[in-house]
């Protein structure tokens, strides 16, 4: 793969202005601060090595979207066959992240409670709020238009059902 310059400067600049994607599809895949900017890392190479592919024929945060998504799911896999304890009393948010204090509490609960969720769940949840048609969603999961709708209407009532458990439990 021969990259020139501008190449890389080009997608140096794309990744900066879309960086927001790479932290949100950390945050929801990864518990630890330490796990998420690996997989922060890993979503990057992954990134650069698939650049030259990008063809432009859609959004590059659509494209971006995609890249990061299947590698965290990947990731994720790979991180739930790792027998390690994380405490999450101990878990603070990455400071790129500017968050109403007052919802610390319910954000915790929230990412608690996406973390017991697949790795397909939580890209269904990831592509709603982050506004993301079903169609669209469909596309970037290779799934049909009611596939998604029926799958997000069962992972949001299986999230509330979670956040109710850890809420009670907190």
């Amino acid at each position: 793969m021969v990259v020139d310059y501008l190449d890389e400067k080009a997608f140096l600049d794309l990744l900066e202005v879309h960086k927001g994607i790479l932290h949100k599809v950390a945050r929801l895949y990864m518990d630890n601060p330490e796990d998420r900017k690996d997989l922060q890392q890993e979503i990057i190479i992954q990134l650069w090595k698939s650049y030259p592919k990008f063809k432009g024929e859609s959004a590059f945060s659509s494209w971006m979207y995609r890249v990061a998504i299947n590698t965290a799911i990947s990731s994720f896999k790979k991180e739930k066959r790792r027998s390690d304890v994380y405490n999450y009393n101990t878990a603070k948010e990455p400071e790129q992240e500017d968050y109403d204090p007052e919802k610390d509490q319910q954000l915790e609960i929230f990412y608690r409670a996406i973390q017991q969720l697949n790795g397909v769940e939580k890209a269904l949840i990831f592509y709603f709020m982050e506004g993301l048609s079903h169609r669209d969603t469909g596309i970037q999961l290779g799934i049909s238009e009611g596939n998604v709708r029926v799958k997000l209407n069962r992972t949001k009532e299986k999230l509330q059902q979670i956040i109710k458990k850890i809420g009670y439990e907190s």
